[in-house]
């Protein structure tokens, strides 16, 4: 039995995301029951060079919609970076989540071998398909995913690896 392009992308995706909007859910509760301002842990880091987390999930969303995107061979949706709460990133989470529920598996089944050219500071990478799903794509979500929790954890949350993996 083989694994098509769009199981391997649609579910995956939108589980880390549904994951990490938990993972935000908890994070705010947190914050009130602790008495910290938001703000704090919405603009932490792991490392002064690193993003903050607001900016992890903003990475994490487009990532995961503009891949499907280009899969398909259609235009992104446009979404303003201007997340100022643990609200705002989770709407916008579930926004992604609607956008990547839009695909069918017409849309992405068939496009191992299609060619992408991703423009990115000043160079071009060329994929085929399923390189870009599976070594672009899935990988960088996972990693702004992580950042997010680990900022998170780091900060006092407490979550554990279920909350990451969420319930199978």
């Amino acid at each position: 039995m083989t694994l098509s392009m769009f199981e391997a992308a649609v579910p995956p995706l939108a589980r880390s995301l549904s994951n990490l909007s938990s993972v935000l859910a908890k994070a705010a509760a947190h914050a009130e029951a602790k008495g910290i301002d938001p703000a704090v842990l919405l603009q932490a880091r792991l490392y002064p060079d690193m993003f903050p987390l607001v900016r992890q999930v903003q990475i994490a969303t487009d990532i995961a919609r503009r891949g499907l995107a280009r899969l398909a061979g259609v235009e992104s949706t446009a979404m303003a970076d201007d997340e100022a709460s643990f609200a705002d990133l989770i709407g916008r989470i579930e926004t992604t989540l609607t956008s990547l529920a839009a695909f069918s598996s017409d849309q992405i089944d068939g496009t191992e071998t299609k060619p992408i050219e991703l423009p990115i500071r000043g160079e071009t990478l060329h994929f085929s398909g399923q390189s870009f799903l599976l070594f672009f794509v899935l990988p960088n979500v996972y990693f702004h995913v992580t950042t997010a929790y680990d900022i998170l954890r780091h900060n006092g949350v407490e979550l554990g690896k279920r909350d990451f993996l969420g319930e199978p």
